[in-house]
């Protein structure tokens, strides 16, 4: 029925499957590692076709993922490229394909007293293929999650903390004091040109180094006050995360293409307020040194 003509005939951008659970070998210096990896992946559809054929879609997946069994893949970015490139071959009325993949993803880091741990974060992969164009866009991203504390609120008890007590104005400028935090969710995007490769684990610490302060699954007292005083040291807005990382970007990829695109969101779950705090650039490396 797929193949039958239809009398509203109109292009479709998009038609797949979303949501598909594989493990993949990625392989890593000295060792490989198994994603759980979800992906998503599409082909557009022509106005003179009804439908899809969405097992194709399955097959290019199995076929991929099952190769990484014996021959892990160097990235997880190379895996959707490699679908997009799969699915236009099977596929032979789509002009266009498009895959997504994300998975968990986790780095030894070490608390303020040295304590290390093995902590969570996010992998996002995309490629995009159109047929005739022999180069596939790819982009690699992050996911991290810290902490950030309210430069704002802290402005305002620093001020009536001097009212009360005058004497206080003695204190080291900047002397962090009391404010309120959030669980900030950072996600950054980055399109990876040909010969231009992008670690992930880079831009997780880019991101990271752009927070108020980290996060970890376990803190002993000691490393709690002495995750709260980073954080007070380093307050922060969404809007600041944002440029931060977007400043770090430009910083440790001078030599990025200026058409290279990239996105960057930040959202805070505010702890003070029944809503959250968002900011987001989505841009190109030539418009950021333009500016």
């Amino acid at each position: 029925m797929q193949g039958e003509k239809v009398a509203n005939s109109f292009r479709l951008n998009k038609v797949g499957v979303t949501g598909v659970v594989k493990p993949v070998q990625v392989r890593r210096p000295n060792r490989s590692v198994t994603l759980t990896t979800t992906l998503d992946v599409f082909v557009d559809l022509p106005p003179d076709q009804k439908g899809s054929h969405l097992s194709r879609n399955l097959e290019a997946i199995n076929e991929v993922v099952d190769r990484s069994v014996r021959d892990p893949v160097a990235s997880l970015e190379e895996l959707t490229d490699t679908i997009a490139v799969s699915l236009l071959k099977r596929h032979d009325y789509a002009t266009t394909s498009e895959v997504w993949a994300s998975a968990a993803y986790f780095l030894e880091r070490t608390s303020p007293s040295g304590r290390t741990s093995l902590e969570p974060y996010r992998l996002v992969a995309r490629a995009n293929a159109r047929r005739g164009e022999r180069e596939v866009e790819r982009s690699i991203g992050v996911e991290v999650i810290g902490m950030t504390a309210c430069p704002c609120a802290m402005e305002t008890v620093r001020d009536d903390v001097l009212k009360e007590h005058p004497e206080m104005a003695k204190w080291p400028e900047g002397f962090p004091i009391i404010t309120h935090n959030q669980r900030n969710r950072t996600t950054v995007i980055l399109q990876e040109p040909s010969n231009h490769e992008v670690e992930a684990d880079e831009l997780i610490d880019i991101v990271e180094d752009s927070l108020s302060a980290p996060t970890f699954g376990l803190l002993k007292r000691p490393d709690e006050g002495r995750l709260v005083e980073m954080a007070h040291r380093n307050p922060k807005f969404v809007e600041d995360v944002v440029r931060d990382v977007l400043e770090r970007l430009l910083k440790r990829y001078p030599k990025m293409p200026d058409g290279t695109w990239v996105r960057v969101k930040s959202e805070a779950e505010e702890s003070i307020h029944k809503h959250n705090a968002l900011a987001e650039r989505s841009t190109t490396f030539g418009e950021l040194r333009s500016t």
